[in-house]
């Protein structure tokens, strides 16, 4: 018990605030009857009266945090620097009343600090002890028919089974989930995403029909490669551990590096699951509402991965420059997802290298001179060729062509007066249509 959420030791305040009629119910609950612990604790309380003013009594006496979720369903929050605690008003005369209103039997188990005993009408410990996902009825999955998708999510996170008739309950609302929010449909995904045990659900997912509408261009093909996914990302940390690096938590967690929270197994599983038409798998991500730094970096996954198939290897200097220039940031997402496409470990193993080293010019090139340095140097004005002329010099400088200023500035002029000046400036297509420097296989 000193252990358990069901032990009032384990609270951020003394039991003595709630009413003797308080129950603990939901995943709470579920988690401690499964010895399963978290370092922050999440409560939900559920009494027949004075939710809100317990909260607000707790709050202020402990000088945390308190917030009015729900002033008509009279549902609170107090948040402790370890801990959230909601406070609900009961829903209906009887306590049974509302967890029968609950998703599934798991979740509807209520326990009771005074007593120590549970309430549990819906036998959702036996469904513990057999761990199985089993709704409470299928009228509760139509109030909330984003819990269609969240027996997966569930599922996936406890290692349970779906019961048989909740998942044809569950194909026949499909059709219901279009009509949730995309930011919560996008919450539910991204555990399936996150995680390889969430996988062999996201499979189930989709042969039962929740992804027709928030991502309709998901294949059978896809998903495979989603699973390959997961077993690229274990075979590129055994094969860089030697040097200390822990590449399965390099990809998951990205604050380290990009400060953004991106996950790139994610990122590297939605480039499997969206339409290959740029445009359209653009479309699909907008829908589902990720953000615009997940949304780039999918697509630049995308093209990096397009690039690799039209290529040899090994890349040359050039190749790897205009490679890492498209993928940017996202290539660690571009390694896992080209190893689970069959690439060699050994062929990607030098284009991490160079990721991984923060000073590589050819990965993360540095300008040599700058656009006023150009400017001033060939009395130039400001204009797109200034553009051009320096995306050159950092080619030429991660092929080695140039090494120094003055270098970089006597390649500028030659490059101005030669054949690659136009009337409007520079000819081709930037990077990708000057063909002025060598290329070293």
């Amino acid at each position: 018990m000193t252990a358990s959420v069901l032990s009032p030791q384990t609270w951020p305040f003394s039991l003595e605030w709630l009413p003797a009629s308080t129950y603990l119910v939901g995943g709470n609950v579920r988690d401690a009857l499964l010895g399963r612990q978290a370092e922050y604790l999440d409560l939900d309380f559920v009494m027949p009266e004075g939710a809100v003013q317990t909260a607000k009594a707790i709050a202020r006496h402990y000088q945390a945090g308190f917030v009015l979720l729900d002033a008509e369903r009279q549902i609170a929050r107090v948040v402790f620097d370890r801990a959230t605690v909601d406070f609900a008003q009961q829903v209906g005369d009887r306590l049974e009343d509302d967890l029968r209103r609950r998703d599934f039997t798991v979740n509807a188990i209520a326990y009771n600090p005074y007593t120590e005993q549970l309430l549990d009408p819906l036998q959702g410990f036996a469904d513990l002890q057999r761990h199985l996902i089993r709704m409470v009825s299928p009228e509760n999955l139509k109030e909330d028919p984003l819990r269609l998708l969240r027996a997966y999510r569930q599922a996936a996170q406890l290692d349970f089974s779906l019961d048989p008739d909740t998942e044809q309950t569950i194909q026949q609302l499909a059709d219901l989930l279009e009509t949730i929010a995309a930011e919560r449909v996008q919450a539910e995904l991204s555990y399936l995403l996150s995680t390889a045990k969430g996988t062999p659900l996201l499979v189930r997912v989709w042969k039962d029909g929740l992804l027709a509408y928030w991502l309709p261009h998901t294949t059978a093909g896809g998903l495979a490669r989603v699973a390959q996914v997961d077993g690229a990302a274990i075979a590129l940390d055994q094969q860089w551990s030697d040097q200390g690096l822990e590449v399965t938590g390099w990809f998951r967690d990205q604050q380290r590096l990009s400060g953004t929270g991106r996950s790139w197994l994610k990122i590297a599983k939605l480039a499997c699951l969206v339409a290959p038409d740029l445009e359209l798998a653009e479309q699909e991500l907008w829908q589902l509402k990720y953000s615009r730094a997940e949304v780039q970096s999918v697509l630049a996954v995308l093209k990096g991965f397009a690039l690799l198939q039209t290529e040899e290897f090994p890349l040359s200097k050039r190749s790897q420059f205009i490679l890492f220039r498209t993928i940017g940031a996202a290539f660690p997402a571009l390694a896992v997802l080209a190893v689970a496409s069959g690439i060699a470990l050994e062929t990607i193993a030098p284009l991490m290298q160079r990721f991984l080293l923060p000073d590589d010019p050819i990965a993360h090139p540095m300008p040599i001179v700058s656009g006023r340095d150009v400017m001033a140097a060939l009395k130039l004005p400001a204009g797109p060729q200034i553009g051009k002329l320096l995306e050159m010099l950092q080619m030429a400088r991660a092929e080695g062509t140039i090494s120094t200023r003055e270098e970089a500035l006597t390649l500028a002029a030659k490059l101005l007066s030669g054949s690659e000046l136009s009337g409007n400036g520079l000819s081709g297509n930037g990077l990708f249509g000057n063909e002025f420097l060598s290329s070293d296989r």
